[in-house]
Protein backbone atom coordinates (compact mmCIF):
# COMPACT_ATOMS: atom_id res chain seq x y z
CA UNK A 1 0.00 0.00 0.00
CA UNK A 2 1.02 3.28 -0.77
CA UNK A 3 4.42 2.43 -2.44
CA UNK A 4 5.14 4.60 -5.42
CA UNK A 5 5.23 4.17 -9.03
CA UNK A 6 8.66 5.67 -9.71
CA UNK A 7 10.59 3.46 -6.30
CA UNK A 8 8.94 0.22 -8.09
CA UNK A 9 10.35 1.05 -11.25
CA UNK A 10 13.85 2.43 -9.79
CA UNK A 11 13.67 5.69 -11.62
CA UNK A 12 14.83 9.30 -10.08
CA UNK A 13 12.16 11.73 -10.45
CA UNK A 14 14.30 15.00 -9.76
CA UNK A 15 17.29 14.16 -11.58
CA UNK A 16 17.72 13.35 -14.91
CA UNK A 17 20.70 10.89 -14.85
CA UNK A 18 18.58 8.04 -16.21
CA UNK A 19 18.80 7.27 -20.25
CA UNK A 20 18.93 10.13 -22.33
CA UNK A 21 19.07 12.22 -19.64
CA UNK A 22 21.69 15.11 -18.76
CA UNK A 23 24.06 14.37 -16.10
CA UNK A 24 23.52 16.74 -12.93
CA UNK A 25 26.50 19.22 -12.19
CA UNK A 26 29.25 17.83 -10.04
CA UNK A 27 30.01 14.88 -11.83
CA UNK A 28 28.96 12.83 -8.83
CA UNK A 29 25.26 12.22 -9.03
CA UNK A 30 24.87 10.55 -5.60
CA UNK A 31 25.85 13.67 -4.02
CA UNK A 32 23.97 15.82 -6.59
CA UNK A 33 20.51 14.13 -5.86
CA UNK A 34 21.34 14.56 -1.94
CA UNK A 35 22.08 18.46 -2.44
CA UNK A 36 19.34 18.73 -4.86
CA UNK A 37 21.36 20.42 -7.29
CA UNK A 38 19.46 19.05 -10.15
CA UNK A 39 17.68 21.20 -12.23
CA UNK A 40 14.07 19.26 -11.77
CA UNK A 41 11.51 20.81 -9.83
CA UNK A 42 9.87 18.63 -6.51
CA UNK A 43 6.64 20.79 -7.38
CA UNK A 44 3.48 19.40 -8.90
CA UNK A 45 1.49 21.35 -10.59
CA UNK A 46 -1.08 19.10 -12.34
CA UNK A 47 -2.80 16.05 -11.34
CA UNK A 48 -5.16 12.77 -13.19
CA UNK A 49 -8.66 14.24 -12.92
CA UNK A 50 -11.03 11.19 -10.74
CA UNK A 51 -14.57 12.26 -12.22
CA UNK A 52 -16.11 11.44 -15.48
CA UNK A 53 -18.48 13.09 -18.29
CA UNK A 54 -21.85 10.94 -19.35
CA UNK A 55 -23.50 11.26 -22.80
CA UNK A 56 -24.81 14.61 -21.36
CA UNK A 57 -21.57 16.26 -20.48
CA UNK A 58 -22.08 16.08 -16.62
CA UNK A 59 -19.24 15.79 -14.49
CA UNK A 60 -19.63 13.53 -11.39
CA UNK A 61 -17.41 10.71 -9.69
CA UNK A 62 -20.64 8.36 -10.16
CA UNK A 63 -23.52 8.07 -12.11
CA UNK A 64 -26.93 6.42 -11.89
CA UNK A 65 -30.07 5.69 -13.36
CA UNK A 66 -33.58 5.24 -11.70
CA UNK A 67 -34.67 1.72 -12.60
CA UNK A 68 -38.87 0.56 -11.63
CA UNK A 69 -38.79 -2.71 -10.36
CA UNK A 70 -41.75 -4.38 -9.99
CA UNK A 71 -41.36 -6.90 -6.92
CA UNK A 72 -44.86 -8.91 -5.28
CA UNK A 73 -47.17 -6.13 -7.43
CA UNK A 74 -45.36 -3.20 -5.64
CA UNK A 75 -43.35 -1.30 -7.47
CA UNK A 76 -40.04 0.37 -6.40
CA UNK A 77 -37.47 2.58 -7.74
CA UNK A 78 -34.09 1.40 -7.25
CA UNK A 79 -30.44 3.00 -8.79
CA UNK A 80 -28.49 1.59 -11.01
CA UNK A 81 -24.98 2.35 -11.35
CA UNK A 82 -23.62 3.31 -14.91
CA UNK A 83 -20.08 2.28 -16.11
CA UNK A 84 -20.41 2.30 -19.87
CA UNK A 85 -19.94 5.41 -22.34
CA UNK A 86 -18.06 7.43 -19.25
CA UNK A 87 -15.22 10.04 -20.47
CA UNK A 88 -12.38 10.13 -17.81
CA UNK A 89 -11.45 14.31 -16.70
CA UNK A 90 -8.24 13.92 -17.99
CA UNK A 91 -5.27 16.23 -16.35
CA UNK A 92 -6.56 18.73 -14.03
CA UNK A 93 -4.17 21.71 -13.40
CA UNK A 94 -3.82 21.84 -9.34
CA UNK A 95 -4.94 25.71 -7.76
CA UNK A 96 -1.54 25.31 -5.46
CA UNK A 97 1.45 23.90 -6.31
CA UNK A 98 2.23 20.60 -4.26
CA UNK A 99 5.57 18.83 -2.96
CA UNK A 100 6.03 15.90 -5.45
CA UNK A 101 5.58 12.49 -3.04
CA UNK A 102 8.95 11.16 -4.06
CA UNK A 103 10.40 14.42 -2.76
CA UNK A 104 14.19 13.15 -0.55
CA UNK A 105 14.31 15.95 2.26
CA UNK A 106 12.77 16.69 5.76
CA UNK A 107 10.73 20.33 5.06
CA UNK A 108 10.54 20.57 9.14
CA UNK A 109 12.08 18.90 11.80
CA UNK A 110 8.77 18.86 14.52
Amino acid sequence: MGASGSKSRGLWPFGSGGPGGSECPGGDQALARARGLCSATPFVFTRRGSMYYDEDGDLAHEFYEETIVTKNGRKRAKLKRIHKNLIPQGIVKLEHPRLHVDFPVIICEA
